[in-house]
């Protein structure tokens, strides 16, 4: 195995750096073509991953944006929650938009199952007078993700065999009728009800189910390499996020280990993905957030809506702070900068260099996820541009003032800026060649 790793072709993984909705999607595809399989490591159906090629929009929930290039193997990992409806209906729409994914689709036995009952308790729960509003999308996640750690959730796996199905359905609906029924005094959906819909989708999905962790080590031994696709942003992440305004998995580097079933040393480098501002949904702390006109302008330019709800997303300034904090805890090698086209127009910029905490001036996150509601931005201002950036294919093609925001937000991160986005377009993006990045994936920066 040692000999097969030392031979290995580099691998990658890319992760959020924000509160999600980074543009992961966008730079994915530009890399996957250089890929062999790409693999999503956690999350579910709540995730919008968006993709626009020739001027036709591609929204993901659970599949892979990798599907698009011709060849590719793409993974559902075992970190993954799966709402089957879900699942079915993106591989039909995918089909029926002239994609093959029958030899190319891979599911993991072991990734849980999201039934209806999961999305009843969380609406109850969202709803309840005596709950912490956490804003979530209402598609099952969080419970999903709850009976997963109290054991008592259902796999993949557990869906190919009848009997077993409904044997672990009626111990795991048993418990939540008791919850619904004694908390919030309400019915949930009956065993049969979610066996007779389920039973379909389970007929369709049977053909891609497999034990994917051996499967995995096996393509990668062979010589394959791995792009690492999660949902979410680093400060989403149920360990590392503003807790308890997080989602229910590890979104960062390391859930791709837990998540997809292989070691650290399979791994070169990981890019983390970020916007030339910040965009939050749902609640919780949100220290750069701008409720005056600017974050009004940025989020129409930036159309700034989920693609999953359509909800308008919280916008502000680049936050330091922020990004310094997922530099360290995802060991980002480099960074893809998304949206800078967005701030033009803008005749100064704000960008966040550290917080006010009362007496104290801190340069990183604060240390409870607590504090961060109480927390000043520090700003400094540098010159904007008016003219429109997004025909720019290189560095050079930029006007000064954005090179130069991008040099101020490189070093005050401490991360070096490897790509650039300046439009939703396939095209609209460019490598920095003199990023040392590109030093292990000479690849992408000959085909740029």
């Amino acid at each position: 195995m040692i000999e097969h790793i030392h031979g290995k072709k580099h691998n990658l993984i890319v992760v959020g750096t924000q509160w999600g909705d980074e543009g992961k999607a966008k730079i994915i595809d530009l890399l996957a073509g250089h890929f062999d399989i790409i693999g999503r490591y956690q999350g579910g159906g709540n995730a919008g991953h968006t993709v626009v090629v020739q001027g036709e929009k591609y929204i993901f929930h659970l599949v892979p944006t990798g599907i698009l290039h011709a060849g590719k193997k793409v993974l559902l990992g075992n970190g993954m929650v799966i709402h089957l409806p879900t699942l079915v209906t993106e591989l039909e729409q995918i089909a029926a938009r002239g994609l093959s994914f029958e030899d190319r689709l891979v599911i993991s036995s072991r990734a849980h199952v999201i039934l209806p009952s999961h999305i009843q308790i969380e609406k109850h729960t969202e709803e309840s007078a005596s709950s912490v509003k956490i804003g979530t999308t209402l598609r099952g996640i969080g419970p999903t993700y709850e009976d997963k750690i109290a054991r008592r959730g259902l796999v993949m796996a557990d869906l190919l065999d009848d009997e077993r199905f409904r044997d672990k359905l009626e111990q795991n609906t048993a418990w939540k009728q008791a919850l619904a029924s004694q908390i919030y005094k309400s019915t949930l959906c009956s065993v049969s009800a979610m066996i007779e819909e389920y039973r379909p989708h389970i007929s369709k999905i049977r053909p891609y189910i497999r034990e994917t962790s051996r499967w995995l080590h096996e393509q990668l031994c062979a010589g394959s390499n791995l792009l690492c696709e999660g949902a979410q942003g680093t400060h989403l992440d149920v360990d590392h996020g503003t807790y308890p305004f997080v989602t229910s998995s590890n979104s960062t580097a390391g859930g791709a280990i837990t998540g997809l079933g292989i070691g650290p040393c399979w791994f070169d480098q990981v890019l983390g993905i970020c916007k030339a501002y910040v965009t939050r949904v749902g609640a919780g702390a949100f220290p750069t957030e701008d409720l005056e006109q600017a974050g009004e302008t940025i989020r129409q330019c930036g159309h700034e809506f989920g693609s999953t709800t359509g909800r308008p997303r919280r916008c502000g300034w680049f936050d330091v702070p922020v990004m310094r904090y997922a530099v360290r805890i995802n060991g980002l090698s480099a960074l893809a900068l998304t949206k800078l086209d967005v701030l033009s127009g803008f005749r100064k910029i704000k960008i966040c260099q550290a917080y006010e905490l009362g007496s104290r001036r801190l340069d990183e996150f604060p240390e409870y996820p607590s504090s961060l509601d109480q927390v000043c931005p520090e700003y400094i201002e540098v010159e904007g541009w008016l003219e429109d950036i997004s025909r720019c294919r290189s560095i050079e093609d930029l006007p000064k003032a954005a090179r130069n925001y991008l040099e101020v937000v490189q070093d005050l991160v401490g991360v070096e800026i490897a790509i650039v986005s300046v439009g939703p377009e396939r095209d609209q993006a460019f490598y920095v060649p003199s990023a040392r990045f590109f030093d292990q994936f000479p690849d992408l920066i000959n085909s740029n």
